[in-house]
């Protein structure tokens, strides 16, 4: 029972991340559902930023980031200007960076492997993913032609940079969204890099932590 209590704020967090993912497609059309989107955006902005405060991690960082990113928000649906949209996405970017940080030092430190760790390195693949999204939208609001979409490409440049993300941090690369300036291609290639390391050394750890589990328990 309480570790199901102890879960259920990380479980919360890796729910709403993969509800994000999902319906970003289907609510990345017309300005009421891109509103709707942006709302359910923050859903997981706010659920990280509580998760952090709960293990003490970068808080304060995480706090402002998260104001900073609600106040952005609202100016850019105001007063459309690809600078606005470019820094609210930076913001994000750096937000989430944050939260990856944080939630890998809690990970990091495990002694035992629970539902909460479990869902924490779910969470934490979605986020590296999450936060490789923002930094190409931030690029692509100043930059559109940095990236070229192919002819089978979505006509939503959002949702495209989401499932360019995250096909590139799982090294799927299907090819056809194609990166064309060098900084991008390196960005995309240090995302593919990032994706294979954090797999490699999570397993690691959590290992580790089970063995360690598994000792205690048997002394």
């Amino acid at each position: 029972m309480l570790d199901k209590a102890q879960s259920r704020p990380d479980l919360l967090l890796l729910l709403s991340l993969l509800l994000v993912i999902l319906i970003y497609p289907v609510l990345d059309h017309g300005n009421v559902r891109r509103l709707i989107l942006g709302v359910l955006t923050f859903v997981p902005v706010a659920l990280a930023t509580v998760r952090l405060a709960q293990i003490k991690a970068w808080v304060w960082p995480s706090v402002t980031l998260m104001l900073a990113t609600l106040v952005v928000g609202v100016a850019s649906n105001l007063y459309s200007s690809p600078r606005l949209i470019a820094t609210r996405w930076g913001i994000l970017t750096a937000f989430f960076a944050v939260t990856v940080f944080g939630l890998f030092s809690y990970l990091k430190n495990a002694r035992a492997v629970t539902n909460s760790h479990l869902f924490t390195a779910v969470s934490i693949y979605l986020l590296i993913g999450t936060q490789w999204f923002a930094l190409y939208s931030a690029i692509d609001a100043i930059y559109p032609n940095a990236i070229r979409y192919s002819s089978m490409a979505p006509l939503d440049r959002s949702s495209a940079l989401l499932y360019f993300s995250l096909v590139t941090l799982s090294t799927i690369g299907y090819g056809d969204l194609v990166p064309l300036d060098g900084e991008v291609r390196m960005l995309a290639a240090l995302e593919g890099i990032t994706g294979v390391l954090y797999l490699a050394i999570t397993i690691a750890l959590l290992v580790s932590a089970y063995r360690q589990q598994g000792a205690s328990s048997g002394q």
